[in-house]
Order: C-alpha cells, then sequence, then structure tokens
C-alpha cells in the first residue's frame, strides 16, 4: 500500500503525525510525506519521502497537492486537522482519505477550517489522538473517530547536564514552544521559577538563550532540548498549552501549570485545569509570584497529590489507547473503502 501523509509545515502539526507514519513505514507500506521543507530533516531522517507540493511553505491548497496526487497515486492519504486542502484534493481525485488529528478538536474562530465542517471531506474518520476525557463532547459525539494513543516524538539529541545528577531537587521543565514565546513571559516565568527549592530546565524555542540574561546556578536554558526524552523525568511542567505539551505531560502523569497565549491554548488550558491535572494563569493573571505559587501548588508534598493523581488516571487512560503499530495494521481497511 501506498500511503501519503500531509502536514502544515510546522513542529507542532508535523510531529504528532510521524509515529503513525514510522509505525506504517515499519509494516512495509510505502510512505510520502507533503509538507513545506521547513520540517523536511525529521521527515527524511525517517526515511517518510518528504516533499514540498507545488509552491507550498506552510499550508497546502488543493491545487497544490492534486498533481502530486496524480503522480504517485497513493492508495490513502492521512492529512493533518491543519491541511484541509488535502483532505479536498484527495476527495475531488477519488482517493480515501483518514483525518489525523493532533489533540482537542481545534475550537472555533481561531483561523482553522474545522474539519468537521469541510463541505468537500466532511464525512472522512479522524485519528483521534486526545484521551477521550479531555477531547471536546460534541465532538465525541457525532464524529467517525479512531483512537491513537499519542506518542511524543522529538529528534534525538544531548540531555542537559542535570540528566543523571541530583535527582534530591525536583525537576521543573518550562518552554513556550517555537510560535509563542517571547523574551518578556520566558523572564518572567523563569524569575518566578528561580526561586523554588528546585531544578529548572527552559527550552527557549524562538528565543536566543542570552536573552534571558545571567540565570541561577539551579536553571538550565537551551535553545532546544529532546522533549519526549525529558518529560518522563519531569515533575511539572509549565508551558504555553500547545497540543503537543499538553499531551506530552500528560502521557507521563506530570501535573502542568498553563499559560495559555493563543491559538488552542486556552480550551486546553481550561480541559486540563477542569480534569484536575493542572493550573492556568491566564496572560491578565501571569506574574513571577504567581507562576511561583501555582508551581509550589503542583509540586510533589507529602499529604497533597490531587493534581499528580489525577495527571496519572489520565497517564493510564493514554497508555491504554491502541498504539501506531496497531492502527498501522488496520489503515488498508480505510483504503479499501474507497
Amino acid at each position: 500500500m501506498r500511503v501519503l501523509f500531509a502536514s502544515l509545515a510546522s513542529v507542532g502539526h508535523t510531529y504528532p503525525l510521524l509515529p503513525l507514519a514510522i509505525a506504517v513505514r515499519d509494516a512495509g507500506h510505502e510512505v510520502h510525506f507533503a509538507a513545506g521543507e521547513e520540517v523536511h530533516a525529521p521527515l527524511a531522517a525517517n526515511g517518510l519521502g518528504p516533499f514540498r507540493p507545488a509552491d507550498s511553505f506552510y499550508e497546502i491548497y488543493p491545487e497544490d497537492l492534486a498533481p502530486e496526487l496524480a503522480r504517485l497515486r497513493p492508495d490513502l492519504v492521512v492529512h493533518g486537522w491543519g491541511v484541509p486542502g488535502a483532505a479536498v484534493a484527495a476527495a475531488r481525485a477519488g482517493i480515501p482519505g483518514i483525518w489525523h488529528g493532533f489533540g482537542r478538536l481545534i475550537p472555533e474562530g481561531i483561523g482553522f477550517d474545522l474539519p468537521t465542517r469541510n463541505a468537500e471531506a466532511p464525512d472522512r474518520p479522524h485519528l483521534d489522538i486526545c484521551p477521550p476525557s479531555l477531547q471536546d463532547k460534541d465532538f465525541l459525539a457525532t464524529a467517525d473517530r479512531v483512537l491513537l494513543r499519542p506518542v511524543p516524538y522529538s529528534p534525538p539529541g544531548e540531555m542537559p547536564e542535570w540528566h543523571g545528577r541530583d535527582t534530591s531537587r525536583p525537576l521543573v521543565y518550562l518552554t513556550l514552544g517555537t510560535a509563542f514565546g517571547t523574551t518578556e513571559l520566558l523572564t518572567t516565568a523563569l524569575k518566578g521559577l528561580a526561586t523554588l527549592d528546585a531544578r529548572v530546565v527552559v527550552a527557549t524555542g524562538r528565543v536566543r538563550p542570552e536573552q534571558l540574561g545571567d540565570v541561577p546556578g539551579n536553571v538550565t536554558v537551551r535553545a532546544w532540548v529532546p522533549q519526549a526524552e525529558l518529560l518522563p523525568y519531569v515533575d511539572v511542567v509549565v508551558h504555553h498549552g500547545g497540543s503537543g505539551t499538553t499531551l506530552g505531560a500528560l502521557a507521563v502523569g506530570a501535573p502542568q501549570l498553563l499559560l495559555p497565549q493563543g491559538a488552542d491554548q486556552f480550551a486546553n488550558a481550561e480541559a486540563v485545569r477542569a480534569a484536575g491535572a493542572g493550573l492556568r494563569l491566564l496572560p491578565d493573571e501571569l506574574s513571577a509570584d504567581a507562576v511561583a505559587d501555582h508551581v509550589r501548588t503542583l509540586l510533589p508534598r507529602p499529604g497533597r497529590t490531587d493534581h499528580r493523581d489525577a495527571a496519572r488516571v489520565i497517564a493510564r487512560e493514554i497508555a491504554e489507547m491502541p498504539g501506531p503499530d496497531q492502527v498501522a495494521r488496520h489503515l488498508p481497511s480505510y483504503a479499501e473503502r474507497g
């Protein structure tokens, strides 16, 4: 079987598709991946046949993908929620397709064409990587969903210097992703975290590490860390509420403090807060003292484990979801629907 994956050219949209694409490749199928060149390196490193359709850099429009569909003649197209144009192109070409989510259903009003409302490909099934307890209730009730365990992916890399040392103090991980981080927000959060009796690892993303100035000895600052490798060691995650980090923290049972800035982050933060697995600070509530106080509440303490217990309940729910290998074995049945 020949499978074409398609996503927006960003880490947050491409990486959630990689575990399944790798599993499909390992199952002996031919895999191609349509995306802008920004994400070609990890795709190529995993043998996933990346290419840029037409002049696409970030989004993919139906006209971009149509000639590639005629050239490759895939049996199935797996299209991310962020590229409805790929779904339309596949539908027009008569090729079976399946949506691949990146978290909770995309809220209205954040600039995406909702997959459930796409006029040319409305009834295609969804590979849903969000645990049902956090998923949008209307989506749960109406969509044709195929559960797929969210598997964190990050390119291999060196762990920060703390790895293997000083486990007597808890570890806090601070990241604002690759799109929403600012020097001011990182500095505010870090100022609060630095007052804690904890080790702190900061991934600065688009902010240069030197812009944060001098940091205390309990703080390690890097432009990038291998998040998938780091998360199992973390006691609390402080982040922007992106779907990848939200699900990654939940998968290891780590409570989280969410500092939402835009896109789907406010909905993710509310879902985690409502589930009891973390806390949130809205932009007008944010200060260094507030960050420190909220993280103190989340850190391990005798007699106070409610947020951690709630996170671990969701971690068990995620662990019971079908893995990429299991779902990959069933993908040919979706190709046969055409």
